[in-house]
């Protein structure tokens, strides 16, 4: 047979990406979902129908704004990669069930369309959708979005969160009823609708690692340095901490294994994801003790999302072979 004599003939010249996998962004994103579906049976049974509405507003407003500005801009139409739908679901997770309906969509707005749509849509939103999405409700309804608990009317409550009165109470030491309370969170309505199940938020974090989803790094050195910061400063003193009782209140676990590891938010390099993981624990601890904000989660790692780029920069591997002056 004549042999071709032109050798770059033979080979199929592409655009990037050169090597692929059976793994799809909708598998991934379906493991996810599984990852919630525990604790987001929990906040139904907990919060009701008022729960279970936030969630079915924030979730459907998410898929149809991503659907409507495709449409408009006249780009492919991803919404059945689920994307959109797990953000409507951390939404919700974060915010009590008290809050107005209207704020939800407010909120889904946000974190579809400014952040993650207007810069270039999944893989290139440069901060966590949902975490932005929240922090944008603190800063524009502040009142709104702090009610924790509700009555048989919904009609809210400003009852103090576990996370609250724990930082208020004089050395307080938690009981086995505290700790069953916040692991299992049955009947338990004073938090965020997503905050109140720690164990099953744990169990979906543990699942996420087994399928691979996500690295050990971040989650680790996340609640790993949030519990070390804990236990020296304390909230009554130098080493009057107790991380083994606080690293389950509030969102903290949530954001280690949801929020913190999204894929376009955080370090590449296996160094890169240490530093991220142990920033985002120092940054929440300093705003559980001395700042504002009983909860420090939501601005640690938006903050630390802000630093990804020069984190991946200063931690980059030096490639085989390569010498300083990038000759070889």
């Amino acid at each position: 047979m004549p042999q071709n004599k032109n050798p770059a003939s033979n080979y199929l010249i592409t655009s990037k990406p050169h090597m692929r996998s059976n793994i799809t962004t909708q598998r991934l994103m379906l493991d996810v979902i599984i990852a919630l579906l525990p604790a987001l049976l929990v906040a139904i049974i907990n919060f009701g129908a008022r729960g279970t509405a936030v969630i079915a507003v924030s979730v459907i407003s998410c898929v149809f704004f991503e659907w409507a500005y495709q449409k408009i801009m006249k780009k492919p139409v991803t919404i059945n990669d689920f994307s959109a739908v797990i953000t409507g679901i951390l939404i919700a997770f974060g915010i009590p069930a008290t809050v107005p309906l209207w704020t939800m969509v407010v909120a889904a707005f946000f974190a579809i369309v400014i952040v993650k749509q207007l810069f270039g849509g999944i893989g290139q939103n440069f901060v966590n959708p949902a975490l932005a999405a929240r922090a944008f409700l603190l800063a524009a309804y502040p009142a709104l979005v702090t009610m924790y608990d509700f009555g048989l009317a919904y009609d809210a409550i400003a009852a103090p969160t576990p996370l609250v009165q724990f930082a208020e109470a004089p050395l307080y030491t938690p009981g086995f009823a505290d700790m069953w309370n916040i692991l299992w969170g049955f009947g338990q309505t004073r938090g965020a609708i997503g905050e109140v199940a720690t164990i099953l938020i744990i169990a979906g974090g543990a699942y996420l690692l087994i399928r691979k989803v996500i690295n050990w790094r971040i989650p680790v050195f996340f609640i790993g340095s949030t519990a070390i910061m804990l236990l020296i400063f304390g909230r009554h003193g130098f080493m009057t901490g107790q991380p083994h009782y606080e690293i389950f209140l509030g969102a903290l676990m949530l954001s280690a294994f949801f929020m913190a590891t999204d894929y376009s938010t955080s370090p590449m390099t296996a160094l890169g994801q240490v530093v991220f993981g142990i920033g985002c624990g120092v940054i929440t601890a300093i705003i559980r003790l001395w700042g504002g904000f009983p909860e420090g989660v939501t601005y640690a790692i938006l903050l630390m999302n802000l630093l990804v780029p020069l984190i991946d920069k200063l931690t980059k591997p030096r490639v085989y072979g390569a010498i300083k002056g990038g000759k070889t």
